[in-house]
């Protein structure tokens, strides 16, 4: 079924507004973080322990996703996960049981997990009817909603208390997000959407070397902007010494830069291969990582402002040179011989998905037995890491035409769509 000009439109217009909300609702909490530590009454290690294997649930919302969208459709699916993930905030601020709290952050991990997989459903099948890449500017959509809502949480937070603050944003988003999710697509407009087998099965653990590889790569290159987003305003507060409003500074910055970057990626691609464009940019953006945790808090030490500001700048250009990182992974994971677009997808993103986790302990772990500027240096590292895996790969066989084309296939599992 085809779509008139205004109906595609309005869909577009309609996933935008959902793209931005679920960045909004995605960095809400980054300003109230050092509180919510506090509250709970954890060390840095078990907050790296709480916020790493809350990422169970948003694993059992990948594992189960795509039978939800199967049996009620990718529409209600992304209604019922979109309200989920806004009113999962709301009963944070008045948890002081750190194992209750780990509870409902791995509910909204499933919540949110579910929302994506129908989100960027609902993004691929409208790109397949426009015939044109679009997924990229939805992906710039989110980063503004992330930089805007850490923005504005970081002035909230200098003032409001936090069950006032955790009421009324998500509140405001999750009837925002239901009229969004009201207009998307209907099961008539995306039919049927199921990809052809190739091959014969491979066993999970048998899969080719690539997909291993590539799943390093894939999880050295998100997890900078992860520890980023968990820990940036604890640092500013800890570290740099900043008020609650200035912490939220230097990763606004980064989150900017990661628009900025992540708009300009389908013009840039036309000159270079994507992998490549990874790759210089995870060497200029690892180094201006670790520059800004190194120099920032040593200007800091007689100048608070002039500290933030050099971290702010350093991590503007890591946010600059992160931003192909996603998409070369994207596409390298969907390019493997051996495996169909979906498995490579799926399996890369579990991988992925379970070295997080892992990482996120140890970084809460080094946080607290050394301390927070040297724990910044395992992101920084994995990102050189990164930058030198996407080199390779794309330097090697699979720096293909098509897969320059084609170079940002859905984020995370292949949804199979078949009803509304």
């Amino acid at each position: 079924m085809s779509l008139t000009k205004d109906r595609a439109s309005s869909v577009r217009f309609a996933l935008t507004v959902i793209f931005v909300l679920q960045g909004v609702l995605s960095t809400v909490m980054i300003p109230r973080i050092p509180e919510l530590i506090d509250q709970i009454g954890v060390n840095f290690t078990a907050w790296g322990a709480i916020i790493g294997f809350s990422g169970l649930g948003g694993l059992v919302g990948l594992m189960f996703a795509n039978s939800l969208i199967v049996k009620f459709g990718s529409r209600r699916v992304l209604q019922v996960s979109a309200v989920g993930f806004a009113f999962s905030l709301v009963p944070l601020p008045y948890i002081t049981n750190p194992w209750v709290f780990f509870i409902f952050q791995a509910a909204m991990a499933f919540a949110g997990s579910c929302l994506n997989v129908a989100l960027n459903a609902q993004a691929v099948v409208l790109q397949k009817h426009l015939n044109r890449t679009i997924i990229p500017k939805f992906h710039g959509a989110w980063s503004i909603g992330a930089a805007g809502s850490a923005a504005l949480s970081a002035y909230l937070a200098s003032f409001l208390p936090m069950w006032l603050h955790f009421l009324i944003v998500p509140g405001l988003v999750a009837l925002a997000m239901t009229w969004a999710a009201a207009r998307s697509l209907t099961g008539d407009e995306i039919g049927r959407v199921i990809e052809r087998k190739t091959g014969k099965k491979v066993p999970f653990w048998k899969s080719p070397a690539l997909l291993w590889v590539i799943s390093v790569g894939w999880f050295a290159g998100v997890f900078p902007e992860a520890a980023i987003m968990d820990w940036s305003t604890v640092f500013g507060r800890k570290v740099l010494l900043l008020d609650a409003a200035l912490s939220a500074v230097p990763y606004t910055f980064f989150v900017i830069a990661m628009i900025i970057s992540r708009l300009s990626i389908a013009r840039l691609t036309r000159r270079i291969h994507v992998g490549i464009a990874s790759f210089w940019g995870g060497l200029f953006g690892a180094a201006a990582m670790g520059l800004g945790v190194l120099l920032g808090p040593l200007i800091g030490s007689s100048d608070k402002i002039a500290g933030m500001f050099v971290t702010a700048v350093f991590w503007f250009i890591a946010g600059l040179g992160i931003g192909p990182m996603s998409p070369t992974f994207t596409a390298a994971s969907g390019q493997i011989k051996g495996l169909s677009t979906a498995q490579g997808l799926a399996r890369a993103s579990l991988a992925t998905a379970l070295m997080m986790m892992s990482a996120k302990v140890i970084m809460g772990a080094i946080a607290q037995n050394v301390n927070l500027g040297v724990a910044f240096l395992l992101p920084t590292a994995l990102f050189f890491v990164a930058s030198i895996i996407s080199g390779i790969w794309a330097k090697g066989e699979m720096a293909s035409s098509a897969v320059v084309e084609d170079a940002f296939p859905i984020t995370g599992s292949i949804p199979i769509i078949t009803k509304d």
